[in-house]
C-alpha cells in the first residue's frame, strides 16, 4: 500500500464535523483533535462568548472552524444548527453528539423539572440531533462511501457509579441507540458507535473530583491508576471518525482505564 494511501486513512482531510457541546471539556478536546486531523468543524454550545472565542482561537492557529451559540435541548435549535453547518461547510459527514449535563441526587429526591432536563439535554437532544443531521448524513455517505454519528455516553450506563439514576439511564440509552440505528441506517453509509468515559477532568466532573477523597476513590477503583485527560477521549473520537475505521459500527467504547473490567477482589 503506498504511503500517501495508509496516511489517508489516519485522516481527515476533506471531511465535515458537526460538533455539540464544542467548547468544553470533552467536547473542545473533540474539535482540536478533528482539526488536528484535516477535518472542517461547526461547533455548538450555548454561550455566545464560548462559542466566538473558540472560533477565533481555532482559527488564529490557522484551522477552518465555524460556530453557532444554540441550546440544542430546543427543537426549533436542532434545525436551525444543522441547517448553518450544511450551509458553512457544504454539507454534514460526521456527527458528534456531545452534549450533556447531570443532576446528581437520590432517586426518592430527584424532582420531575430535574430527571426531564437530565434527559433532554442527555437523550433526546442526541436522538433529534441524529434525526436532524440525518438527511446531510445520508447525502454524504451516498458521494463518499461514508458518514458517521459518534455519540458521547458514559460507563455510568453499564454500572452503578453513584451519579444519580436519571443520568446513568440517559447513558445506557444513548448505547443501545447507537446499536439501533447503526443497523437501521447502514444501508444508508451512516456508521454509528459511541465512547464511553469513566471519570474525566471536565467542568462538569471537577465539581466532585476536586474533592480530594472522592478523587482517591476514583483513582483506586481504576486499574490504570488516574482520571482521564479530555484528550483521552477525543483521539478515541476522533479515531471511530477515520478512514481506517470504516467498518466499526454498532460499538460503544469505554475509555475507562479498565474501571468496567475490574471486580470486587
Amino acid at each position: 500500500m503506498a504511503t500517501e494511501t495508509v496516511l489517508a486513512r489516519w485522516r481527515l482531510d476533506g471531511r465535515r464535523a458537526l460538533v455539540t457541546g464544542g467548547t468544553k471539556g470533552i467536547g473542545a478536546a473533540i474539535v482540536a483533535e478533528l482539526l488536528s486531523l484535516g477535518a472542517e468543524v461547526t461547533l455548538v454550545a450555548r454561550g455566545e462568548a464560548d462559542v466566538a472565542k473558540a472560533v477565533t482561537d481555532a482559527r488564529a492557529a490557522g484551522h477552518t472552524v465555524h460556530g453557532i451559540a444554540a441550546d440544542v435541548t430546543a427543537p426549533e435549535a436542532r434545525e436551525a444548527v444543522v441547517d448553518h453547518a450544511a450551509r458553512a461547510m457544504g454539507g454534514v459527514d460526521i456527527l458528534i453528539n456531545n452534549a450533556g449535563t447531570n443532576i446528581r441526587g437520590a432517586s426518592a429526591d430527584f424532582r420531575p423539572d430535574d430527571y426531564a432536563h437530565v434527559f433532554n439535554t442527555n437523550l433526546t437532544a442526541a436522538w433529534e440531533m441524529c434525526r436532524a443531521a440525518y438527511p446531510q448524513l445520508k447525502a454524504s455517505a451516498a458521494a463518499s462511501g461514508d458518514a458517521c454519528i459518534v455519540g458521547i455516553g458514559s460507563v455510568a450506563g453499564a454500572t452503578y457509579v453513584g451519579s444519580g439514576a436519571p443520568y446513568a439511564l440517559t447513558k445506557a440509552a444513548l448505547d443501545h441507540l447507537a446499536r439501533y440505528l447503526a443497523v437501521e441506517w447502514a444501508t444508508d453509509g451512516i456508521r454509528v458507535n459511541g465512547v464511553n468515559p469513566w471519570y474525566t477532568k471536565t467542568p462538569l466532573a471537577n465539581r466532585v473530583l476536586d474533592d480530594p477523597a472522592f478523587s482517591e476513590r476514583v483513582m483506586k477503583r481504576t486499574p490504570l491508576g488516574r482520571i482521564a485527560d479530555p484528550e483521552d477521549i477525543s483521539g478515541i473520537v476522533a479515531f471511530l471518525c477515520l478512514p481506517v475505521a470504516r467498518h466499526i459500527s454498532g460499538q460503544t467504547i469505554a475509555v475507562d482505564g479498565a474501571y468496567l473490567a475490574n471486580g470486587s477482589f
